[in-house]
Order: structure tokens, then C-alpha cells, then sequence
């Protein structure tokens, strides 16, 4: 060694990883200028060359969407959420026909002013998880206004409703039960359920003769969950509850619906898919989101029997691992369950709009996807780019709405998917109805 202070670069490779940790460790020993280069030098290539490999796989996957008119782009709105928005690079205000502001309250006053109120009330955040300070007086406030508007006994808070289906079933199915999910259920559930340990089964969308072929053959398990959609946000189904529920009864099962699409306006007052079709108290668990119709913002909720929730307050790792909901979030929802308590106008309203979208696009010869309630309107089309060509051409006419196409839905199944509000007037939907058999036409779609 004496005779030779550099004997690695001769008799050993630089490429094998014994020889790198040798010279690391002689750089450390030694603190010798020309070896510590020399490994850096060494990292640096061998690094380059991984991060490269790396960085052109996904540039060629990248192309291959770009390719296959896969590609999403964000359109960039430059005004508050409403009915007519301003766009990045259009010259005139657009309709928003693609956003969930079902009921028109992203822009609310009433809602605004009561998250300023909170703001300074209770200050910007929180800076903590609820089991350690992060706990309000008004977020048990809110829950305790989600538990009454649903009728349920207890509810807890989330950041958001993926963190709600991230956090249920693991906690309470194990390896002994057995869930039973949809095929087109959310891919929050989806990868809720994977979390859990239990039996997994899923059953052919809405069929209920496949859901039935399933309970009879768990009946060995000790506990069978069915989870389904209130309704399918790509399809605008509406899930068949009282069939479900019946079979649950017969089969001694629980219920669980996410109700994210339909929480605050579907049913007479908004109560939801199980308000709509008559199952109210019938189902066992229900998630739901605060970020659609409920002012748009963000935070999730499971509301349900009291031992579900205390369970998961104590196990949920959504629940236990993440910031409260802010102050002004929070205030806002108190806001919108006391609006949706006192008057169903923007219910209603809705439902207008849906009726005249849906059966003047029908009539116009569009094959117009999911239940005739149902605020979801799919367009379908098939082929991706014709989807986004159409949405394009729409926007052209200041018609704001958005294609979509696999992976999001099936291969063959894109569509243009149309949303709408309480804030659109018919003036509104009647426009958006002549743009599209305008573009319709032009692209050979009617």
C-alpha cells in the first residue's frame, strides 16, 4: 500500500460494487483528494446512466398516449368556480358545464362569508392531527350537522373522501369476512379495499343476480360488507339500493354506499341516493365528500353507526396520520348543511336542468349515458379522439367540457362528460343543447 496509494485503480474495476465501497472506505480513511473525486466520478456516471434509462421509459410512455389521443390537458380558469368561468387563452367567459358544483355553492356568497368568519375566528390551521390538538370545537360541530342531515349516529372528518375509503375497510373487515364490490366502483374503493385483509369478490356492475350468486357463496364468512356507488360518477348510474338492501337482509349483510355524486342534491332534499330511492336507515355505513356539492373545497366524511366511528377515530391511518380540516372549510360546510336544512330551491333547480339536458339531447339523438336523475350526463361517443376533438370544438363556442378516455374509462367507451348545476339557468342549458348538435352534426355523430 505503502508503495502504491492509489492500488485500486490498476488491479480492481470501478465498476464492480466491492470496488466502490473499498474506495469509498480509503477516502473516508484517508480524506485523499484524488480517490474521493474518483468515486464521485464513478456515482456520477453510473447514476446518469440509471436516471437516463429511467427518464426514457417514461418519455416513451408519454408518447405512446400522446399517440394513441390519450393525452389530458389541463385547461387553466383564471376566475372564481361558477356557472361561467374565465379560461387561459379564450378572449370571452365560458359555460361550465365539467365541474361537481352540482348546487352553484363554490362561489356562494353565504359560503364565503362564513369561511372568512371562521378564518379569523379560528385562525388559517391547525397544525395537528384531531387526537392531538387539532380538534375545534366547530369540527365536532360539523359532524355532528353531517350525522343529523343523514341519520346517523356518529360521523367522522377527513381531508378527503379518498382518505375516507382509504381508511374504512382495513379497520373493520379482517381476514374472517368477506367485501363485495361493485366492478365499476371509484378507484378510492378499489384501492380501499385493498388495504384490507379480507375476502375480496366483485360482482358484475349493477347485476344483481351476480351480487346474489356471491352472498350464497359466502355465507362461511363472518361478516360480508356490500359496497357500492350511490352513483357512478364516469356512467351516471344510479346503484339499485333497494334490491341491494333487500338482498343484504335476506343474506344478513351490511351495506356501505359512497355517496359522492349525489350528497346534497339527489332525493327530494338532497339527502342522497338512499333518500331518492326509499332505503333511508337501511344502510349501515356511508362516505361522502365535502369537495363537490357541498362548496367545492375539500375534506371527506364516514358517517355511521357510533362503533364504527369510534373504531376508526382510534385505527384509521387517513384519520390519525393527517392535518385537520381547516378552520375556513369547516365553518363553510356548517354553512351549507344549515342551507340545505332550511330550503331544497337549488334541489330542484337541478333537477329542471337535468330533465331538459337529458331528454333534449335524447331527443337530438345522442346516446346519453346513466339514470334519468342523474346530474352525470355522459355523452358517449367511443372513440378518443373523436371525444376530445368534440370537446374541443365545443370550447370554441365557449361550451366548457371535458373527454374522457382510458384509463379513466374502459377502451372504447369515451365520452364527453356533462355536469350539471343549480347555478345554470335554462338560457344556459338550452345554449350548451344547440352547441353540441352543432358540433354533433358537423363530426357525424347525429
Amino acid at each position: 500500500m505503502a508503495g502504491n496509494p492509489h492500488p485500486l485503480r490498476t488491479e480492481t474495476s470501478l465498476s464492480s460494487p466491492f470496488a466502490l465501497f473499498l474506495v469509498t472506505m480509503l477516502a473516508v480513511r484517508s480524506c485523499r483528494p484524488a480517490t474521493s473525486q474518483a468515486f464521485k466520478s464513478v456515482f456520477l456516471r453510473r447514476s446518469e446512466r440509471s436516471s437516463s434509462t429511467f427518464l426514457n421509459r417514461l418519455a416513451n410512455e408519454l408518447k405512446d398516449i400522446e399517440e394513441a389521443g390519450l393525452w389530458k390537458n389541463e385547461r387553466v380558469i383564471t376566475s372564481e368556480q361558477n356557472a361561467n368561468v374565465s379560461v387561459h387563452g379564450s378572449s370571452s367567459k365560458v359555460l361550465n358545464f365539467c365541474a361537481n358544483n352540482y348546487l352553484g355553492l363554490s362561489s356562494d356568497p353565504r359560503i364565503i362569508a362564513a369561511a372568512k368568519t371562521a378564518l379569523h375566528e379560528r385562525g388559517f390551521g391547525l397544525s395537528s392531527v384531531r387526537f392531538i390538538c387539532g380538534t375545534q370545537d366547530i369540527h365536532k360541530e360539523l359532524e355532528n350537522s353531517i350525522s343529523k342531515f343523514h341519520g346517523m349516529e356518529d360521523t367522522i372528518l377527513y381531508p378527503s373522501c379518498f382518505d375516507a375509503n382509504a381508511g374504512l375497510f382495513e379497520q373493520i373487515l379482517g381476514p374472517e369476512d368477506a367485501v363485495i364490490s361493485d366492478a365499476l366502483n371509484h378507484a378510492s374503493i378499489i384501492d380501499g379495499i385493498r388495504l384490507c385483509k379480507a375476502q375480496r369478490h366483485r360482482y358484475a356492475h349493477l347485476d344483481l343476480v351476480d351480487l346474489e350468486r356471491i352472498l350464497q357463496e359466502t355465507q362461511s364468512a363472518r361478516h360480508r360488507l356490500i359496497v357500492t356507488d350511490g352513483v357512478f360518477s364516469m356512467d351516471g348510474d344510479v346503484a339499485p339500493l333497494k334490491e341491494i338492501c333487500d338482498l343484504a337482509d335476506k343474506y344478513n349483510a351490511q351495506v356501505f354506499i359512497d355517496e359522492c355524486h349525489a350528497t346534497g342534491f339527489l332525493g327530494a332534499t338532497g339527502r342522497g341516493t338512499d333518500e331518492l330511492l326509499g332505503v333511508q336507515g337501511r344502510i349501515d355505513i356511508i362516505n361522502s365528500t365535502l369537495g363537490k356539492a357541498l362548496g367545492g373545497a375539500t375534506g371527506g366524511y364516514t358517517t355511521g353507526p357510533k362503533e364504527v366511528i369510534q373504531l376508526l377515530r382510534q385505527r384509521a391511518r387517513p384519520y390519525l396520520f393527517s392535518n385537520s380540516l381547516t378552520p375556513s372549510v369547516v365553518g363553510a360546510s356548517i354553512e351549507v348543511f344549515r342551507i340545505l336544512s332550511e330550503s331544497s330551491e337549488m334541489v330542484e333547480k337541478l333537477q329542471e336542468n337535468v330533465k331538459h339536458f337529458r331528454t333534449a339531447m335524447k331527443n337530438a339523438g345522442f346516446d346519453i349515458s346513466g339514470a334519468d336523475t342523474s346530474a352525470i350526463a355522459p355523452v358517449m361517443l367511443g372513440d378518443a379522439r373523436l371525444a376530445s376533438a368534440m370537446s374541443d370544438e365545443l370550447l370554441k363556442r365557449n361550451i366548457f367540457v371535458v373527454s374522457f378516455s382510458y384509463p379513466v374509462v374502459p377502451k372504447g367507451q369515451a365520452r364527453i362528460r356533462v355536469q350539471l348545476s343549480a347555478s345554470h339557468s335554462p338560457e344556459d342549458v338550452q345554449r350548451t343543447i344547440d352547441a353540441f348538435i352543432e358540433v354533433g352534426k358537423e363530426f357525424k355523430v347525429i
